[in-house]
């Protein structure tokens, strides 16, 4: 084994095209619990690669924004823990922040709650597994002539916790396979994702070793990330104020944190990123050369040859730092001094590995440790346990503070009642809303007779933002003209770029490499070598993040300089965007709305404006109740405007019994009431009540029905119509079933349409109809409330 201490050789050892990652004793002894997972299997495992492609796209700037709500609920369980204890408890900090980001992974990833800051007792999967990386750390140091039937009680209970691990992903596998769900998160990555190259999907085994593979090397690397930070912060204090008052300048000191606010703490992303300089949580990573080469100009080495990079060495080079190299100073790592160090020296600084085996859920654990610093330094002020704390290390495959305690009080005089109340008031959501150009002038609907003119878009995108560009560009053609023919992955385009339209490619990079549907398309078109492109007009728009400075953007602005280079037409300037701003979607429809339709529409005339100037769209909006119509109710909306409960009841007794409430309602427009008069009221069953229908049938859903009847029947018929919403605002879920309760017949066709067991209905039932059965009444209307 050789080792690395320089910046300089770090680089060169980075070079994909000469050295990979290669699995060393203790990554080897990890892989005895998760097999082929992500972090342990070899680059040329099949697995890998398959794993590596599905999930990518979980893993997106979208996916991980759409986590922040499951963030910001167990960053707010571990603030509020903090400030109950109040500040004469001692906290035990790393401790704390595994239970943080263990329970975090586990909500996000799979829905799965270990509730550790409800018990004093970890999870048996969460002992099973620290005891687990322990053991696999000291196996890793035995020399090969020791073997392990040497340690007898020690291997048992090795082998017994990996079985902890996997009958517990198992359990979490199997429930959600019992009980499905439309949440999109790893698990239903791993579920329903098929792989772009072989159209193969994961096994349940595969499945189990990357949930288990998340879990451990998620969690504990931005455990450990949070401590060392704090450590430095409460160590010199000067960081810690200017951190708190950039939280308390952009986000303020009692208003919600939001995922807008994620791009805008530039100095606490400094101190993270100087916090896994100074003290990388994976503080060595391993390569192999790929065949015999020379390094640093002057050694020699061999095919197979492992290296070790100690990034605990190598981001302390005083070469690319200078003498205050070994300093916590988050000053050195703010954006633009971060940028100027890379572009100097670049792979100066790797916390999150190498090339195609990075870590897939930097993205993740960033937003992560940036909420969670953000809400604690918002929230509380901290203080060192013992102010004579010097940092010790513990180390198993990754690295901890040792012995680290802190204490904590709650900011401005407010109490941990008053905290409570705030944090759980409400998540800022953070959702990617439509394209708001919509329609001028209120005037919708495609002219008949209209054609647009042909336009083709092609993205290249592993994890989807790409894709969600060119689904939106094709949207908004309509309003422009055109009709966007093709939409298609990159890779269809190879050899028969269309001509005499507007081409438009939208492609990322993968540490400089093409997403996985568009690596073809590139390399034909890399391979030309004349004017083959004549008359293709083209636009090229790209993605990628700055933190990758030596391939950012390479992939677009390659592309745009060959489609020159072979002839192509350029119609405007290549447009950019950077995920680390998270300005994305904003920066898209800049672009697109000041760039590239305006140089569209100059060079071929065509123009979204009908005769009096207004924009066409496609969509035509027409709203209707027909809830009311099947119903047979002739309603208007009402609204509540007092309930209040008029009765006393014995705190002892069942909750509600006996209540009387009085209620004032203001009827709509042209409505009267007098005494004696009904009050009809439309009810809806809970949303918890329909699920539970849904998924005892395995209906999907966005399933819809079609309903059939010759008779009469408060159903809404010969229209699709979501099952959901049948459930949900036509049939009664809350009495129990009786003999002649004509919710049957829907019972019956569910499992049939479902394709779950036979339908049990004594007659034929076609799929999407619903046929009564001879002489049922119609299913019954819930029967309206009286006032």
């Amino acid at each position: 084994m050789v080792f690395v201490t320089t910046q300089a050789l770090a680089h060169e050892l980075c070079d994909e095209t000469r050295f990979r990652k290669t699995i060393v004793a203790g990554l080897q002894q990890v892989g005895n619990g998760v097999h082929d997972g992500l972090f342990t299997a070899q680059s040329d495992a099949p697995n890998w690669g398959l794993a590596h492609r599905v999930l990518m796209p979980a893993f997106g700037p979208m996916p991980i924004q759409d986590m922040f709500a499951d963030m910001h609920e167990i960053a707010a369980q571990l603030t509020l823990k903090w400030a109950r204890h109040g500040p004469s408890t001692r906290i035990m900090v790393t401790d704390d922040f595994t239970r943080l980001t263990l329970d975090t992974l586990a909500l996000c990833s799979m829905n799965f709650r270990f509730n550790s800051f409800y018990h004093d007792e970890m999870h048996p999967f969460i002992n099973a597994m620290g005891d687990f990386l322990l053991e696999c750390g000291m196996r890793a140091t035995l020399p090969p002539i020791i073997g392990q039937s040497s340690f007898r009680s020690a291997t048992k209970k090795y082998w017994q916790d990996i079985d902890i691990l996997r009958s517990t992903a198992s359990e979490v596998l199997a429930a959600r396979k019992a009980q499905p769900t439309d949440r999109k998160d790893l698990l239903t990555a791993m579920l329903d994702g098929v792989d772009s190259k072989t159209s193969q999907k994961l096994t349940d085994s595969s499945i189990i070793d990357n949930l288990i593979t998340f879990l451990i090397a998620g969690h504990e690397t931005t455990s450990g990330l949070l401590s060392f930070a704090f450590f430095q912060l409460l160590k010199q204090p000067e960081f810690y104020r200017k951190a708190q008052a950039e939280v308390d300048s952009v986000i303020g000191r009692d208003a919600p944190i939001k995922p807008e606010h994620m791009t805008k703490l530039p100095y606490i992303s400094a101190i993270l990123r100087e916090t896994l300089r100074h003290s990388p949580t994976i503080p060595t990573f391993f390569v192999e050369s790929k065949t015999d080469t020379v390094i640093g100009g002057k050694y020699a080495v061999t095919a197979g040859q492992p290296f070790a990079l100690l990034l605990s060495k190598v981001h302390l080079d005083p070469l690319v730092h200078g003498d205050t190299a070994a300093e916590f100073n988050p000053d050195r790592m703010l954006d633009e001094s971060y940028e100027r160090i890379q572009k100097a020296f670049p792979d100066f600084w790797k916390p999150f590995g190498n090339g195609q085996r990075a870590c897939i859920g930097r993205g993740f654990a960033w937003q992560e440790a940036v909420l969670s610093m953000a809400m604690i330094l918002q929230n509380l002020e901290l203080t060192m346990d013992d102010p004579d704390y010097e940092l010790q290390i513990k180390q198993t495959l990754t690295t901890k503070p040792k012995g680290f305690y802190m204490r904590a009080a709650v900011r401005g005089g407010t109490d941990a009642g008053e905290l409570g109340a705030r944090l759980n008031g409400g998540v800022g959501g953070g959702s990617v809303g439509v394209n708001g150009k919509g329609v001028k002038g209120g005037k919708g609907g495609k002219k008949e007779g209209r054609a647009g003119k042909p336009m083709s878009i092609y993205f290249g995108s592993n994890t989807g933002t790409c894709e969600a560009f060119a689904e939106r560009l094709a949207a908004d053609a309509v309003l422009h003209g055109f009709e966007a023919a093709v939409v298609e992955p990159l890779d269809k385009a190879k050899g028969k770029l269309p001509k005499g339209q507007p081409v438009v490619i939208i492609t990322a990079s993968y540490e400089g490499e093409p997403p996985d549907n568009a690596g073809e398309f590139c390399e034909w078109v890399g391979g030309l070598k004349g004017s083959e492109l004549e008359k293709t007009a083209f636009a090229v728009y790209g993605c990628g993040h700055k933190d990758w400075a030596k391939t950012f953007h390479k992939v677009p602005r390659g592309l745009d300089e060959v489609l020159e280079a072979r002839s192509g037409e350029r119609i405007c300037p290549m447009g950019l965007t950077d995920a680390a701003e998270g300005q994305m979607f904003t920066d898209f429809e800049q672009w697109e709305d000041e760039v590239f339709w305006p140089a569209v529409e100059e060079k071929y005339g065509a123009s979204g404006e009908g005769e009096d100037g207004l924009q066409v769209s496609s969509l035509s909006v027409e709203f209707s109740s027909p809830r009311t119509a099947a119903l047979r109710q002739d309603v208007g909306e009402a609204t509540v405007v007092e309930a209040r409960v008029l009765t006393r009841t014995d705190p002892w007794e069942r909750k509600g019994s006996g209540e009387k409430r009085h209620l004032e309602v203001q009827l709509p427009a042209g409505v009267t009431y007098r005494a004696g008069d009904y009050l009809t009221v439309l009810p809806v069953n809970p949303p918890g009540s329909v699920n539970r229908v849904m998924r005892r049938f395995h209906i999907p859903q966005d399933a819809n029905i079609t309903i059939a009847c010759e008779g009469r029947t408060s159903l809404p018929t010969g229209t699709p119509v979501p099952v959901y919403e049948i459930l949900s605002s036509y049939v009664e879920l809350a009495q129990p079933a009786t003999k002649r309760v004509c919710l049957l017949p829907l019972i019956y066709l569910l499992p049939a349409y479902a394709n779950h067991r036979p339908a049990v209905h004594p007659h034929p039932v076609r799929m999407h109809h619903l046929y009564y059965h001879q002489n049922r009444p119609p299913l019954p209307l819930l029967q309206p409330l009286h006032l």
